[in-house]
């Protein structure tokens, strides 16, 4: 579901999917090539949120940015199932794994990688091209060329699938 909220609407870019099971509220901006997956919620209401392209919001993903500021989510990003962004920046190549939390105000770098679960204080910044854990997250290595081919095929495969179910659409089945 698309929703204008306070004068502002989400805008989608070319051959953007957006599942009819997830919400975009209000001052919502999503780059070409993106997924953004069933039960997602994007709330641009109270601040704004800007998507690059190529980028996957995976299921269950929560996405608000901060009052009065912005989420800035870069070019080919995927944000894992289920997690929590209240980040004001994540970078371009960044991963985000199953069930992270980025606090309010938090920074992700180009290319690092957030583990499942691993939790981002308020207002931390996370350099470029590193692999974070725990909770509270800390650096546990550089990121390597297998973390690296890894990425470029799950990126490939979310824009693949939003391409998919733009050419296919889904049908709904009666039990």
């Amino acid at each position: 579901m698309i929703y204008r909220f306070d004068g502002k609407e989400p805008v989608m870019g070319k051959m953007t999917y957006v599942s009819e099971t997830a919400t975009v509220i209000g001052d919502v901006q999503i780059g070409n090539d993106c997924y953004i997956g069933h039960g997602a919620i994007l709330r641009g209401d109270y601040g704004r949120i800007v998507i690059g392209s190529e980028t996957a919001i995976e299921e269950g993903a929560i996405i608000h940015a901060p009052p009065n500021d912005i989420c800035l989510i870069g070019n080919g990003v995927i944000i894992g199932h289920g997690a929590i962004i209240h980040s004001k920046k994540i970078g371009d190549g960044a991963l985000i794994g199953m069930g992270a939390i980025l606090s309010i105000r938090s920074e992700i770098g180009n290319g690092s990688i957030v583990a499942e679960g691993a939790i981002v204080r308020l207002g931390e910044q996370i350099g470029d091209d590193i692999m974070i854990a725990g909770n509270p997250a800390r650096k546990i290595r550089g990121v390597n060329q297998k973390d690296r081919e890894w990425w470029l095929y799950s990126k490939k495969l979310y824009v693949d699938l939003a391409h998919k179910y733009l050419r296919l659409g889904m049908e709904r089945v009666s039990p």
